[in-house]
């Protein structure tokens, strides 16, 4: 089992630095499928510089910490595995917390999902029968008819389910994939039943990776409203959101008070500068490049002549928008309709 001490940082930070580490989600945050996030791996590498704590914190149950280390090695991170925090691996601990010592778990899911179950003590097998005391599902491509059947007998029968996380989508450099969430709602219709969640929006990987770290003020980084926004605001802890993946705009402008993210952010490049100057809540972040106001048509937007970053404007929508519940938008002027338009936001 993994040190969960080990890995802290050694350098100086800065004096009021407003975060002492940095909980990093991957797939749509640091790369996409096989493609890395220009900016990601000298943005990590400025944070270990500046003496911050990094945990890379995944829903992603596919893999092993080993195996996660050395696909982010490969796209020029620096990592060990004692900084990985899997669904998986929270599920495993999940399991061993409530199941006697050598109990039968049906694992749906791949060999390192297996290879975790046992690590912690329990026996995994693939196939449902008597003896049976859970079901852990985590995402694998090979999951079809057949395993979901085995899963669906165990779980008739009473077996406990884990769902590592339930991530309907997986972003990749062609699109948004299925993830584990659609092969658990196959399930949830197939049984009735409901499974418990190990992942994020859960916040226990979350905690488990802020401790070992050491991090009195972490900070979630991730591109999802429902998991990794809504995960940080399960453990008490601030929040980046990142539009290289799976959230919008449209979608942050309708976010539920459970998945509104303290910083908005193109992409993770911005922790190489200053993760302030990227807060949702913060007027003078926008500046005076736009106005917005309520009116019975929506939230009407003006450019005030300054030069506007279409995130400046972003951030400024988001408060009134949350406030008034009113997530249509408007233009009163040309630029206003065109950085809209390059928001993907309706005018």
């Amino acid at each position: 089992m993994r040190d969960e001490t080990a890995a802290r940082p050694t350098a100086a930070r800065p004096a009021g630095a407003p975060y002492d580490g940095y909980l990093l989600d991957l797939d749509g945050t640091l790369y996409r499928g096989a493609e890395v996030i220009t900016a990601a791996p000298a943005a990590v590498a400025r944070l270990r510089s500046g003496g911050d704590a990094v945990r890379f914190v995944t829903n992603n149950a596919a893999r092993t910490a080993e195996h996660v280390v050395t696909r982010l090695r490969r796209m020029g991170f620096a990592a060990v595995a004692d900084e990985v925090y899997t669904s998986s691996y929270a599920a495993a601990r999940m399991l061993a917390e409530r199941l006697p010592a050598a109990s039968r778990v049906l694992v749906l899911g791949t060999s390192a999902l297996a290879e975790l179950v046992g690590e912690v003590g329990l026996r995994p097998v693939r196939q449902s029968g008597e003896g049976v005391s859970a079901v852990v599902q985590g995402h694998a491509r090979e999951t079809g008819w057949r395993e979901l059947a085995e899963a669906s007998v165990a779980v008739r029968a009473g077996a406990w389910w884990v769902a590592c996380n339930t991530d309907a989508t997986l972003p990749s450099e062609r699109g948004e994939l299925p993830g584990n969430g659609a092969m658990v709602a196959a399930l949830r219709t197939a049984t009735g039943a409901e499974p418990l969640v190990a992942g994020k929006p859960q916040a226990a990987s979350l905690r488990m990776a802020a401790q070992a770290a050491g991090c009195e003020r972490p900070l979630v980084v991730g591109d999802r409203l429902e998991t990794d926004i809504a995960g940080a605001h399960a453990a008490g802890m601030d929040s980046l959101l990142v539009l290289s993946g799976v959230s919008t705009p449209q979608g942050l402008l309708c976010a539920s008070k459970e998945q509104r993210p303290t910083h908005v952010a193109a992409d993770v490049g911005v922790l190489a500068d200053s993760v302030s100057a990227c807060e949702v809540n913060d007027a003078s972040v926008a500046g005076s490049a736009w106005q917005v106001s309520h009116t019975a048509d929506g939230l009407l937007v003006s450019s005030t002549g300054e030069n506007g970053a279409a995130l400046a404007l972003l951030r400024r929508l988001c408060p009134h928008a949350w406030a008034s519940g009113t997530v249509t938008t408007r233009a009163a002027d040309d630029t206003s309709r065109a950085v809209l338009s390059e928001l993907g936001l309706p005018t």
